[in-house]
């Protein structure tokens, strides 16, 4: 996850993602860049090639707030339903 972590960083400060600036970063934060570490680097390095951080990002932060979005209607709609429901059983009283 720290080499995830590290990608994201440098993503963010704009400087290239490639093995050497994620083990740069990866080691300032104490941990060490055994045998390993080099190799799911350059995995993640390579599995990233192609791929546009900026826009998986909007895309991942926009999947994120849909669903508050709609707990957020859902609580809207609920008081209403309600007073629908209480407004019928005064009717059925009256009427009963």
């Amino acid at each position: 996850m720290e080499y995830v972590y590290a990608v994201l960083l440098l993503h963010k400060l704009g400087k290239e993602i490639n093995e050497k600036n994620i083990k740069s970063v990866v080691a300032a934060t104490g941990i060490s860049v055994n045998e390993a570490a080099e190799t799911k680097i350059k995995s993640l390095v390579a599995s990233l090639k192609d791929v546009d951080i900026s826009k998986e990002l909007e895309s991942a932060i926009l999947t994120a707030a849909a669903p508050a979005v709609v707990v957020e209607a859902v609580k809207e709609e609920k008081p209403k339903e309600e007073k629908r429901e209480a407004a019928a059983e005064g009717l059925s009283a009256l009427f009963g």
